[in-house]
């Protein structure tokens, strides 16, 4: 099993690479036709949610920098 990666792009969509399966709240799975690259929305405004269709182009703003997240409370 290859590892999975996931892309955050600047003013886009999240790429996801590798190994994976996307499933709805209800476990039923997405059927990616063998896809092993998909982009998903991360701006609302895709028709084709959760996938990526290009709408955010001049319509979405963010910076993707990498940081740490805090300590995890336990």
């Amino acid at each position: 099993m290859s590892k999975t990666k996931l892309t955050i792009n600047n003013n886009g969509s999240v790429k996801i690479e590798g190994d994976f399966e996307i499933v709805d709240r209800d476990g039923n799975a997405y059927g990616l036709q063998g896809r092993e690259v998909v982009s998903i929305c991360r701006c609302g405004l895709s028709k084709n949610k959760p996938f990526c269709d290009g709408a955010h182009k001049g319509h979405f703003e963010h910076e993707a920098v990498a940081f740490d997240l805090p300590p995890k409370k336990v």
